[in-house]
């Protein structure tokens, strides 16, 4: 092999000091935006973990409350009052014959123009029966139009009781910790989650604050407060939703709302979600996070005897959310 000259050396040397730092400097750059990517996506990853340990964790604690032995599933009869006396029992004489064991005789509701009076049946209250957890006696019973909160609550057994107000009809409400609903539940149906559909709304105040009378499935209807509207924007086109407050005293918006997909795979009538209030309150502009992954049966899916609001005009969507809560019968 011929020996090379020195300047000739010294040229290909520095050809390959320049070529091996270039592809230094090209690998360091790689690995540098390698490393930087990982630390932006860091926090997404981290907070869409979060946001699918919460969503669990919210669906976990809505199977909970439905299995509760006063919760919705619990719910066997709804008992509309005559006016006059309305005896109830087990007894076939009973104006409101109570389904399963116990006490023939238990009471009777007295309904007259806008009270109702609960006063002992022939024989006396039975031992075991109880009103607001005291021992039964003669009394009214406060009863809030389309609130029912506040009801006190007749007890004996595994029965829970309450009577109800809507408009100007009164029923009674009756619920079994052993109904059958609540014993054969099978569990609930979901689509799979979907960050799409978790969107950021734009929340413009009414001022004044506006009303709108909600229709029921019951065929009554009841009026409820309209702070303001939820404007957000999915696959490009814009929506407008309006929630009530149906406890001004909670800190939580309440919308009834109804998408294309009750025409197929969700509850025909409506569907909830509740959400907490805007980040600047509710009479001022703000923003809101609406997870339209949270969207939940009305009780109406679970049971024939729940009273639920149909959604208003306004929140009709003609655009399909194929995310949250599916039928529970199919």
């Amino acid at each position: 092999m011929g020996t090379v000259e020195p300047a000739r050396l010294d040229a290909w040397l520095d050809r390959d000091i320049i070529f091996v730092m270039h592809t230094y400097r090209r690998s360091y750059k790689l690995r540098s935006l390698g490393i930087l990517c990982a630390l932006l996506a860091a926090p997404l990853f981290a907070q869409d973990g979060n946001w699918q340990h919460e969503l669990t964790a919210w669906r976990s604690q809505h199977v909970a409350d439905l299995l509760k032995p006063a919760g919705w599933l619990s719910l066997t009869g709804l008992e509309w009052l005559q006016p006059g006396d309305n005896s109830f029992g087990t007894a076939a004489d009973n104006k409101i014959r109570l389904a399963g064991t116990g006490p023939a005789h238990m009471g009777i509701l007295h309904l007259e123009a806008n009270s109702v009076r609960l006063i002992a049946p022939g024989g006396g209250f039975p031992a075991d029966l109880r009103v607001a957890d005291a021992p039964a006696q003669a009394q009214f019973l406060p009863v809030e139009a389309d609130n029912d909160k506040n009801a006190p609550h007749i007890t004996i057994g595994t029965l829970n009781m309450y009577v109800i107000r809507r408009e100007d009809k009164y029923a009674l409400r009756v619920k079994d910790a052993k109904s059958p609903t609540l014993v054969s539940f099978h569990g609930l149906n979901w689509y799979e989650p979907d960050a799409k559909y978790r969107v950021k709304a734009k929340w413009i105040p009414y001022s004044p604050p506006k009303s709108v009378t909600l229709a029921t499935l019951a065929g009554t209807t009841y009026a409820q407060p309209v702070p303001g509207v939820a404007e957000f924007v999915l696959e490009g086109k814009t929506y407008r939703l309006e929630p009530v407050l149906e406890d001004p005293g909670a800190p939580q918006l309440f919308f009834v709302l109804r998408d294309a997909t009750s025409a197929t795979t969700t509850y025909k009538a409506c569907r909830f979600l509740y959400t907490v209030l805007p980040s600047h309150g509710l009479d001022k502009p703000g923003e809101l996070v609406l997870d339209l992954n949270r969207l939940e049966n009305p009780p109406c899916a679970y049971t024939p005897f729940a009273t639920c609001p149909l959604p208003p005009p306004q929140n009709r969507l003609a655009i399909a959310l194929p995310v949250g809560e599916k039928r529970y019968h199919e």
